[in-house]
């Protein structure tokens, strides 16, 4: 049974890696332009609309239009369709490409003649336009200005960064709710009798938590709510990620010392020094970072 309470939470924490991937909209600012990201399969796609807005605002989809007249240009689109489209329609993009002079070409057109995924149309007042995978809205970005693109990488870059901490600090989080399943199950088998009352149980459930609260946190859930009663939620959701990652761990060994039979006392003073010792580490590891 205790092993089975260490395998079932793992799809929470699996679901939560994906879930900044699924998020419908965000939005990076380039030389006072505003520019959507939107995901698609676990792909960022970068407004075009938006950012031919850079050169003219009222007639962003002339200004994609006359970037997709050019042969190299969709040389590039048809080489980028052909290394990631599987259903991209080959003989189609050599008859647009055969073309003599000047093309003729908007994004919907160029989706439905070659099945293109590179490029797509959003319909809608709000949250609509022509986005474009993001090597193909670097490329079209080089074409409206080397500067515009460099900046444009840059604050993309920066906002996957930004993500990435997130998702860091999330991750660490449901890892320590993950570890409180395992946690609660050992409390259950292993200091609750089955005399107990349900609220009697809740009572030895929030003793245990604070066990970890206090060997962390230095104060309980209450105190700590008594002390913050203008924030919401609890101490553990305005935790360090170094923090969070201590909680893991003390979780797990927390279990560990409840199967073991230690009493509640011992375990306390040994998760405090372990808390101690892990967070020296783990302070020093980001001060080196720094440093670095």
């Amino acid at each position: 049974m205790y092993d089975e309470a260490q395998r079932v939470p793992f799809a929470m924490y699996q679901k939560l890696l994906t879930k900044k991937r699924m998020k419908n909209k965000e939005t990076i600012n380039v030389q006072g332009t505003e520019i959507s990201i939107i995901s698609r399969k676990n792909e960022d796609y970068i407004s075009l609309t938006d950012m031919a807005g850079y050169k003219d605002t009222l007639e962003a989809r002339v200004v994609v239009s006359n970037w997709m007249s050019s042969h190299y240009v969709v040389d590039f689109l048809g080489i980028w369709e052909q290394f990631n489209n599987p259903n991209f329609n080959r003989m189609e993009f050599h008859t647009v490409r055969s073309t003599p002079g000047r093309l003729v070409l908007t994004p919907k057109r160029w989706v439905e003649l070659t099945n293109a995924i590179g490029i797509v149309s959003k319909s809608g007042r709000y949250g609509g336009g022509i986005f474009a995978h993001k090597d193909i809205a670097f490329e079209f970005g080089t074409w409206l200005s080397a500067e515009f693109k460099y900046l444009l990488i840059r604050e993309f870059q920066r906002l996957k960064e930004q993500e990435q901490k997130s998702l860091g600090w999330s991750a660490k989080r449901e890892l320590a709710k993950i570890n409180y399943h395992i946690h609660t199950s050992a409390i259950k088998q292993n200091l609750v009798p089955l005399e107990l009352t349900p609220q009697q149980t809740s009572i030895i459930y929030a003793t245990e938590a604070d066990v970890l609260n206090v060997a962390l946190f230095g104060v309980t859930a209450k105190q700590w709510r008594e002390a913050n009663s203008e924030k919401a939620g609890n101490m553990r959701d305005y935790a360090s990620i170094n923090e969070l990652i201590c909680l893991s761990n003390m979780e797990s060994l927390n279990a560990v010392f409840i199967n073991e039979g230690l009493p509640q006392k011992e375990r306390l003073i040994k998760l405090n020094q372990i808390a101690i010792r892990q967070m020296q580490v783990l302070v020093d590891v980001e001060s080196r970072r720094l440093l670095n």
